[in-house]
Formats: structure tokens, C-alpha cells, sequence
């Protein structure tokens, strides 16, 4: 049983939403030992099976990471208060104040407002012509629109939301940067839960702020932390995939024919790509062990942290047939895109939802979408945690 090793650097360089491949070596051997920029050393997680067993096993805690020396991107640590910092029984008790709003029926509903905002953002991109951009005037405004409708945060301020979470999940950011950003970001929802106390409505936040003031299910500091949870997971993780999935239909041009004359392959199609295209720049949270574990070869001892590679696992050749091929048909698909246990994405309904709305309005209402510049010339992000192109510039 190992129970140390010699760190490896870490996260290994990405390259546009190549896996890089020493994911498929690590997976082969025990558990690795990494060191990121910043904090203290860690074990990676890169076999599917171990993946599932840290994301469901409650003797790995997110929620023990807060106050500690946390293995990360930048020098900044991030502080407890939302649905990222616990464990139940008070995650339990926060999940099940918004769970409702964002489940399988209630965001079918939304279905119809969703087609109803693409097809006004493709309205606009064909008024102006082309080329334009596929990120800015479409895959930010759609799953930020949703999500501020559903909360009910103002219209008019949709954008400058983006603009903070550009900021706020930038790993070159400064710290004053970041504290300048955090405390602008959260000065400006405090005001929108004020304006929801005043001027109530059917939407998420109007009845936290219920749950908070009458039924005193949740503090002002809880509040506050799960509002800014909800709208910057609400629409930054799929503004980039959709960006993402566009990209890599438009590089294989046999595959974007494909779900353009079979639209009704369009769900299982977005589940293969939430599996094949990866989101991360390599690893979700850092849970710690609470106790000593075996898993993966090593022995995980308590107080020690773990990373999971989620990218790594989907790519998992023990599980997927073919792992480095896109398979739209897909038959059966356990990827782990949005995670798994307790902390298993609440808002994974409404990203397949806007996914699939993406994709179904693009290829219905621009058949002939294309690089509108050659594909080495496409800008993508490299200091932000999450892997997205700046802009994407197409034809139609």
C-alpha cells in the first residue's frame, strides 16, 4: 500500500479540449501525489470508479477545506458560507430550500422561454449579418437570461454579471482585484435580495428571501452565499460548453451535419459531449479525507487532500467503449460532467435544457454554420478555471 509519493506538477497544460494524456497513464498506476500553484500537496483521482467513490463518500469533505492551506490556482482561498462549503446535514437543509425550482419538471417548463430567448439572439446575429460571434452574442446572453429570469435578478444588469465572473474566476486576477471584484459582486446582489424584499415575485429569490425572513431557515450570510452560488454556476459553466460544443461539432463537420438533419439525436448527443468535451482545467474542489482510506492503491491518510479529475474519468476506458471518440449515439453514458453525490449538480436539468435549446435553434435556423476565420486562430482562455474560447467568430 503506497502511502506517499514525489508531488507531480500540476494541472497538466491543457490544449484547446484536448485530455491530456497523461491522465490515461496516471489512471494505471496508484494514486498520484500533485502540487498546484498555490497550498499544499494533494492526491489525484483519475479512474472513473475512485472518481464517484470521493464525490459520494462523506469521508471526503468539501466542507473541511475551508480554513486550510487548500491546494489551488491562485494565491486567494476560497471561504465557506454556500452549497460549495458544506455538508450535509446544512447542505441538505440549503439544497432543499431551491431544489424544486431547478428539478425535472419545472425546468421542462422553461423549455419554450428558452427556444423563445435563442431565437431572438439569432435574430440579431442574422439583423447584423455575418460573421459574428457564436460566445458574445449568443452563448453568454442565453443561459444568463434563463437564469436571471428564473431568479429574478434585473434584465438590465445582465451583463455587467459576466463581467464579474470573468473577474472572479480568473486565476491571474490580483488579490486586491479579486477582493475589489467579490465585494462589488456581493454589494450588488445584497441590493437585488433588497429588491426582492420590497417588490416580491414568483421567482427563486423572492423566496429565499421568505425562507430567511419569515420562516428563518436560512441566515442573511447564508443567503447571500447561495444567491451568488446559483447565478454564477447558473450561467458561466454553460456559456462555455456551449461555446465548447459548437467548436468541436464545427472541427468535425460529419458530426454537425449529423445532429443537423437528426435533431431528434440532440439529447443524447449533448450528454456525449458533456462526457468527451472537458470543462475544467483539470480537477473540482478539494474535499479532505476526515479519516484514513484506502482507495486507489494508496492509503489516503485523515487531513489529507483529494482532487478529482472528472475530465480524466469520463475518458475512463473501464467504463466507455472507445473513449477518445466522440460517439453522438452514445447508448449508455455514466459520465460524470456534472458530478455525482450530495453536491451533484442542482442546476444539471436547466444546463441540458439550454444545451440542447443551443443546439437544436443554432443548426435548425443556420443549417450553414462555419469558422467564419481558420481554427488556429481562435482565442481561448488560459487563466481562467474553467476551459471556454474568448470569442468564437462563424458564418452562416
Amino acid at each position: 500500500m503506497v502511502t506517499q509519493q514525489r508531488p507531480i506538477p500540476y494541472p497538466f497544460p491543457p490544449s484547446r479540449l484536448e485530455v491530456h494524456p497523461r491522465y490515461g497513464e496516471l489512471r494505471d498506476l496508484p494514486l498520484a501525489r500533485v502540487r498546484l500553484p498555490y497550498g499544499e500537496g494533494a492526491w489525484l483521482v483519475t479512474r472513473h470508479a475512485d472518481v464517484k467513490t470521493v464525490l459520494a463518500d462523506q469521508r471526503f469533505s468539501l466542507a473541511a477545506a475551508v480554513g486550510r492551506d487548500q491546494p489551488r490556482l491562485r494565491s486567494m482561498t476560497r471561504d465557506g458560507g454556500g452549497l460549495f462549503s458544506k455538508e450535509p446535514p446544512e447542505h441538505t437543509r440549503l439544497r432543499s430550500l431551491v431544489a424544486k425550482e431547478f428539478g425535472a419538471r419545472r425546468v421542462e417548463g422553461l423549455r419554450i422561454r428558452a427556444r423563445e430567448v435563442a431565437d431572438g439572439l439569432l435574430d440579431a446575429m442574422e439583423a447584423k449579418g455575418a460573421p459574428a460571434d457564436l460566445v458574445d452574442d449568443f452563448a453568454i446572453p442565453l443561459p444568463t437570461t434563463i437564469i436571471c429570469e428564473l431568479l429574478g435578478v434585473p434584465g438590465a444588469d445582465h451583463r455587467r454579471l459576466w463581467g464579474w465572473a470573468q473577474s472572479v474566476l480568473s486565476n491571474t486576477s490580483s488579490e486586491q482585484e479579486l477582493m475589489t471584484r467579490g465585494k462589488e459582486l456581493f454589494g450588488y446582489l445584497a441590493g437585488v435580495l433588497e429588491l426582492r424584499r420590497r417588490e416580491p415575485g414568483d421567482d427563486v429569490l423572492s423566496g429565499l428571501v421568505r425562507a430567511c425572513d419569515e420562516d428563518e431557515q436560512i441566515t442573511e450570510t447564508e443567503l447571500l452565499a447561495l444567491t451568488c452560488d446559483l447565478l454564477i454556476a447558473g450561467f458561466v459553466s454553460t456559456t462555455n460548453q456551449i461555446g465548447n460544443f459548437f467548436y468541436q461539432l464545427l472541427a468535425d463537420p460529419a458530426d454537425l451535419a449529423r445532429l443537423r438533419d437528426n435533431p431528434e439525436a440532440i439529447p443524447k448527443a449533448v450528454e456525449e459531449l458533456m462526457r468527451y468535451v472537458p470543462l475544467l482545467v483539470g480537477f473540482t474542489l478539494p474535499r479532505y479525507a476526515t479519516e484514513d482510506v484506502e482507495l486507489g492503491g494508496v492509503l489516503i491518510r485523515s487531513g489529507d487532500a483529494v482532487l478529482v479529475a472528472t475530465a480524466a474519468a469520463n475518458r475512463d476506458p473501464e467504463i466507455f467503449p472507445d473513449p477518445e471518440q466522440l460517439v453522438l449515439d452514445r447508448p449508455v453514458n455514466p459520465h460524470v460532467g456534472f458530478g455525482h453525490g450530495v453536491h451533484y449538480c442542482i442546476g444539471a436539468h436547466l444546463a441540458r435544457l439550454e444545451l440542447q435549446v443551443a443546439l437544436e435553434r443554432v443548426l435548425h435556423r443556420m443549417p450553414g454554420l462555419r469558422f467564419a476565420v481558420p481554427e488556429d486562430e481562435l482565442s481561448w482562455k488560459t487563466d481562467a478555471m474553467i476551459i471556454g474560447l474568448n470569442a468564437l467568430p462563424v458564418s452562416w
